[in-house]
């Protein structure tokens, strides 16, 4: 069987399609293209999907934002946005809309690997047992228990903070956006807003220690991300 990941590219410019199916095949993924909308919804809803997607935002017949909207409506399928709309409104709507990840062009083959690894290992982290502890950097978080030691130290926070802490442990490295940590931390719901995450990031920082708190990092105009390294 093979174990590669499988790469849908949805690119419709052909040489720049080259490049990405060169940089992909030569760091051991599978690669499929097209250069239409229309025909990676269609994939998607497969039985066989690809493991992620590399979507344009500009494409003839669909615009890439709106075909991440109607993959998210039957798949959590990993979606890397590459495109030449490199401005912040743009960036901020890709991941608004369910995308993973976000590079501008003209882009580096070689980020452009490193980036799908990432995503594929937040993956596999991802399908671990919900119980299981996350173990990252410095903290140790367990679910069940609703324990978090930092450094081998407890330390007390509430529900919001901690589900926060859960949600940005769980895939290190990836983006969150403040109304997808809204959706994270206040599940029941409530009346809150975006500045209601900054404002619990900031206390979280705070209970965590100056050396802890540096794991998470604010990305302007989008969100918050913990470290990789």
């Amino acid at each position: 069987m093979d174990s590669r990941w499988h790469i849908l590219v949805v690119e419709d410019d052909p040489p720049i399609a080259e490049v990405i199916e060169y940089a992909l095949t030569s760091g051991g993924f599978g690669v499929e293209r097209t250069d239409r909308g229309a025909a990676a919804i269609a994939r998607c809803r497969r039985e066989d999907a690809p493991d992620a997607v590399i979507l344009d935002v500009g494409l003839p017949d669909v615009d890439g934002f709106e075909v991440c909207r109607e993959i998210r409506r039957h798949s959590a399928v990993p979606i890397l946005f590459l495109t030449s709309r490199a401005d912040e409104i743009n960036r901020v709507v890709g991941l608004e809309l369910g995308g993973d990840d976000y590079l501008a062009k003209p882009f580096s083959p070689r980020e452009l690997v490193a980036r799908l690894r990432a995503i594929r290992r937040r993956v596999a982290s991802s399908t671990a047992p919900a119980s299981a502890c996350l173990r990252h950097g410095p903290f140790e978080l367990d679910p069940e228990r609703v324990r978090l030691l930092v450094a081998g130290a407890e330390i007390e926070l509430t529900r919001q903070e901690f589900r926060l802490l859960e949600a940005l442990l769980s895939s290190s490295g990836r983006v969150f956006s403040r109304s997808g940590l809204l959706d994270r931390a206040w599940e029941e719901g409530g009346a809150v807003t975006d500045r209601t995450i900054d404002a619990h990031v900031k206390t979280l920082r705070r209970k965590l220690g100056a050396e802890a708190a540096e794991w998470i990092e604010t990305v302007r105009g989008i969100g918050y991300r913990l470290r990789e390294h």
